[in-house]
């Protein structure tokens, strides 16, 4: 996003200073240029009279052909988005702080990786303006969106995958496929995200033609709480629904401790029908907890330290799906660190649908480092 973007939220949205609605929305727009905070900006119309009038700074009157619309200071005063369209039921709706990533549909549109030869996929470009790097797990979605689409008719039963650098959120990359093998049965695939002449991720790709069972067992879930009885934690995504079993995860430092466990509720609204981008989305959210159920047992150790006084990357995940999957259903992430020192933590998780059917499997090698010297963090787009 090199030019300034302009959209309709799609959702209500609303501003409170002191406890105080001082305006809501159905029609606010966003407006994003890269590398600086979006902007929410409201109908002059839907903004309390009283605070059109005030000359402290809280609101910021529209000119040009923003004439009209208002916004108000993000730092004096607290924005969200009502995660909610028609038809909702109430335990259906959550908030989402302003300003956000964005929406799950643009992430479904950076998964949906576009071909450009016959074994290149080119990822779709959108930045989060405070820390503009890819996550590796997003790497794997597509990853397995692209191989998904070279051997339709195939599911991908794993895919493995290391990341090596960091890559620029900013810029394009591409997802190179290299055919290892084409049977009757199964096709294996190497991968790579690239970007320039830099390979930021590896791995490989295995798809299956799926056989009736000759046997069949399943790991059985987590005794836990259902998504409407676990809380609802704010990722920045709206139209993703996150719900955290036991209000176990805040990413506080001062947060109380517990065993190096997560167990999170995760769906999307509204996700089209086509199952590799719901096994890409599956994919996707496998490397935001690991790490944060690895810090979980340990004082004064938290997830919101990390890029700050913790250096903390996801290394490698590889994942086996056992089932389709549907990601506008619910979903449980079971996470179980096993292991951390070394600068190394390694996490052993599954994923169940809500009636306990084992979806998917994965595992998460990562760092936890301190940096050598706190106050100047180490560049986030260097090498590992």
């Amino acid at each position: 996003m090199s030019v300034e973007s302009r959209s309709e939220v799609g959702y209500p949205v609303r501003a409170t200073a002191s406890e105080d609605i001082v305006g809501q929305s159905t029609t606010a727009i966003r407006i994003e240029k890269q590398g600086t905070e979006p902007q929410l900006w409201f109908p002059r119309d839907d903004v309390s009279p009283s605070e059109l009038a005030h000359t402290n700074g809280l609101v910021v009157e529209g000119t040009g052909d923003l004439a009209g619309y208002v916004r108000f200071d993000s730092e004096l005063c607290h924005l969200e988005i009502v995660d909610t369209v028609n038809g909702d039921e109430k335990r259906d709706i959550t908030t989402k702080r302003f300003p956000n990533w964005g929406d799950a549909a643009q992430l479904i549109d950076i998964l949906d990786v576009q071909p450009q030869s016959e074994n290149r996929y080119r990822s779709d470009v959108r930045a989060d303006w405070r820390r503009p790097i890819v996550e590796g797990s997003q790497i794997l979605g597509q990853t397995i969106v692209a191989a998904s689409r070279h051997a339709p008719g195939r599911r991908v039963a794993s895919a493995s995958m290391l990341f090596v650098r960091s890559a620029d959120a900013t810029a394009p990359y591409d997802i190179e496929l290299d055919p290892v093998t084409d049977g009757r049965t199964f096709s294996s695939l190497r991968a790579a995200a690239t970007q320039g002449d830099r390979t930021a991720a590896f791995g490989t790709v295995l798809l299956d033609t799926i056989a009736p069972d000759v046997i069949r067992h399943v790991d059985p879930a987590p005794d836990t709480a259902g998504p409407y009885n676990s809380t609802p934690y704010d990722m920045g995504v709206t139209g993703r629904d996150l719900r955290v079993v036991d209000n176990a995860y805040t990413g506080d430092p001062e947060a109380p401790v517990g065993p190096p466990e997560l167990n999170t509720w995760v769906r999307f609204r509204d996700v089209p029908d086509d199952p590799p981008i719901h096994a890409g989305l599956l994919a996707q959210f496998a490397g935001h907890m690991p790490i944060a159920a690895a810090l979980r047992p340990h004082t004064g150790i938290g997830q919101d330290q990390a890029h700050r006084t913790l250096s903390t990357a996801i290394n490698a995940i590889s994942l086996s799906i056992h089932r389709e999957v549907r990601a506008d259903r619910w979903m449980l992430y079971h996470h179980r660190s096993t292991f951390a020192g070394d600068g190394m933590t390694h996490a052993e998780c599954r994923v169940y649908n809500e009636g306990g059917d084992l979806l998917a499997s994965f595992t998460v090698e990562a760092m936890v480092r301190a940096f050598a010297d706190p106050e100047s963090p180490a560049d986030y787009r260097s090498s590992m």
